[in-house]
């Protein structure tokens, strides 16, 4: 493998191309914002975000090179920096803000402004972004041929690709448009049921599936193994744990219900013994599943920091003369972090006083090390951002309430000073990737640099509107937006600061994820299979199947390639369409629309009939994927069937 001694780079250093233009920082801003929306709702949902970069570079290349014609890479570089900014800035959003809102909506304190959001969305990405300038050089240079980066090496694949033609940007519109037709049909007509559920009369369990586009592109785009996991933990929580609570516990009053759990059953199904008693189990499994993915990581962690440090002393992080070698200047980074710090502690819509503010700074930056190294050796999607946002809670909220700073106040500093670790963490990873892409492309890092700014505050100043506009239409812990990383976090606050969980139903939790990791079991999708509904998982599970489906095609290596990354394009471009309608479906029910085009009331047709025609529409959608990757025509021969 290549040392970065005798690394050139795509673009010579001496050659000066175009990156930061007018063309490049509006579309940038609007993926940002779009994909940020998008992996907002997604991660509400399901309680999983997607990675928005490879999407955002084909679709930059794209419009820059086929639709405006301009033979720019650099260019594209930048759009893609800046629009995956949005979908870090809103998975460290949505894991930990909305549970503010679930407080308030239990009458523990007023919701937060959009203000506040903001601020901590922007300080928290601000964080990300200035602590990895120091750490570029040693964890990306000096690392070449060592970290490979695999997202960021893969969207310099794409844009290098792109430079052949740029057509795939056409696969990821089809997705969004063919996805928000269905979610239109399905959720804003209401033509069919988003949801099928099967029961057996005698037996208290219940199975199903949901047919949504993203939902099934999430399972796609995960693979079969996460997919899988998934279910097999939804299958033990609705088809095991519900019947045996039902059956054993009869006329029984549990905590926290305060109602016989027969007459629960008798008048919410299974979804009621889910809400009130298995939610718990699963959130106890995550929070296991978090804090096991951070002690298995302890001594790469520990390996990462020590490292990174030593290589930052022995880096010289000033400025090249080259122009590939060029970051913000030292100077400037420290300033920025030192007012950022103050802001958490001196800005009154903040609730974070001195003691959260230094904590902010040192596992920040501790966490902003970790996430990049991670990401840098298994990718983003197994950076425990979720384990490092629990640690964060555990001691912060430790040390809010040994410092006199209890009861509600207490708890919003603790989830404050999370969300901030949470977005640093994500965007720190995210941010690695992208100086990742532009080191082998030959962007100017400062330049880069500049766009992951310009993308944090662009999506910080759409998180906000976006959530109040979710909740608005929904509300945070209801059956459309279950937020169950938000959930989780604020039982751990709760049960900290005032000790009021079910612990029997967390300890059970706990040791089911404990169980699951001594079999072998990755515990986190497992237990979010646990938490999250069957008819979700089993639907994510239908994409695993199909990307199963795929991956055993027996056809020559390059042909399958290309079949399985269109379909991941097609599957992104379908997440971003639904939850671009998902958006404005939310809308359509603040302002009253939703039931003007509501059609249900209309077409009166037997269950059974509905679920037919229910599974008709999943069928084309999985039909849809199947033309626009295994059927889709490709100038190349070697991908002709």
């Amino acid at each position: 493998m290549e040392d970065n001694k005798n690394f050139k780079p795509y673009i010579p250093a001496e050659r000066i191309t175009p990156e930061i233009t007018v063309t490049s920082v509006i579309m940038g801003i609007f993926l940002a914002v779009i994909f940020g929306a998008a992996n907002a709702y997604l991660g509400l949902r399901v309680g999983m975000t997607v990675s928005a970069s490879i999407p955002a570079a084909v679709i930059s290349m794209g419009v820059i090179r086929v639709l405006m014609r301009k033979n720019s890479i650099l260019e594209s570089n930048i759009v893609q920096t800046i629009g995956s900014a949005g979908e870090s800035v809103a998975a460290g959003a949505i894991f930990t803000l909305p549970a503010l809102f679930l407080w308030a909506k239990d009458g523990i304190m007023e919701k937060p402004d959009i203000i506040e959001i903001t601020l901590i969305a922007a300080i928290g990405g601000l964080l990300g972004v200035f602590f990895m300038v120091p750490l570029r050089n040693a964890l990306i240079v000096k690392e070449h041929g060592i970290l490979p980066y695999p997202e960021g090496t893969a969207c310099s694949e794409v844009l290098l690709a792109g430079e052949k033609g740029g057509a795939n940007a056409s696969t990821v519109f089809a997705g969004m448009g063919i996805s928000a037709l269905f979610k239109f049909i399905i959720d804003g007509l209401k033509l069919v049921a988003g949801e099928i559920t099967f029961t057996v009369k005698g037996f208290s369990g219940a199975i199903g599936t949901q047919i949504y586009p993203a939902v099934m592109s999430v399972g796609y785009i995960c693979g079969p193994k996460i997919s899988s996991y998934m279910f097999s933990g939804g299958v033990l929580s609705w088809l095991v744990i519900i019947p045996l609570i039902v059956l054993f516990g009869g006329d029984m009053v549990m905590y926290p219900s305060d109602v016989p759990i027969s007459e629960l059953f008798a008048n919410g199904g299974a979804s009621a013994i889910w809400s009130n008693y298995v939610r718990y189990i699963g959130a106890g499994a995550l929070a296991a599943g978090g804090i096991i993915s951070l002690i298995k990581s302890l001594p790469l962690i520990i390996r990462t920091f020590v490292g990174a440090i030593k290589g930052v002393k022995g880096s010289g992080v000033s400025a090249g003369s080259l122009r590939t070698e060029q970051d913000i200047n030292i100077k400037i980074v420290l300033i920025a972090i030192l007012v950022l710090t103050l802001a958490v502690w001196l800005v009154p819509a903040i609730p974070v006083s001195l003691v959260g503010a230094i904590i902010v700074v040192i596992f920040g930056f501790f966490f902003a090390t970790v996430s990049s190294r991670m990401v840098g050796l298994v990718g983003s999607s197994n950076n425990p951002v979720s384990g490092m946002a629990i640690a964060t809670l555990l001691v912060s909220t430790l040390v809010l309430k040994f410092t006199g700073t209890i009861g509600a106040t207490g708890m919003q500093s603790a989830i404050a000073i999370g969300s901030i670790i949470c977005i640093v963490a994500a965007i720190s990873g995210d941010t690695s990737q992208d100086l990742k892409t532009g080191f082998l492309l030959g962007s100017t890092p400062k330049k880069q640099q500049y766009g992951e700014i310009i993308g944090v505050i662009a999506s910080a100043l759409a998180i906000g509107g976006t959530l109040y506009l979710l909740d608005s239409a929904w509300g945070f812990g209801s059956q459309q937006l279950a937020a169950p990383q938000a959930t989780l976090m604020k039982m751990i606050v709760e049960g900290v600061m005032e000790g009021n969980l079910p612990w029997g139903l967390v300890i059970i939790g706990i040791f089911l994820g404990i169980t699951a990791e001594i079999l072998g079991i990755p515990v986190l999708p497992f237990a979010i299979g646990i938490y999250l509904p069957v008819h979700l998982n089993a639907c994510i599970m239908v994409g695993g199947l199909v990307r199963l489906a795929m991956d055993k095609l027996k056809r020559k290596e390059s042909q399958k390639k290309a079949i399985v990354n269109d379909g991941i394009l097609f599957c992104s471009g379908m997440i971003a369409g639904e939850g671009l309608v998902g958006i404005l479906l939310a809308l359509f029910a603040i302002i009253g629309i939703d039931k003007a085009i509501d059609l249900s009331g209309f077409i009166k047709v037997p269950t059974a009939v509905g679920n037919i025609l229910s599974l008709v529409v999943f069928a084309g959608i999985v039909l849809c994927v199947l033309a626009f990757s295994l059927w889709k025509k490709r100038s190349n021969s070697d991908d002709e069937e």
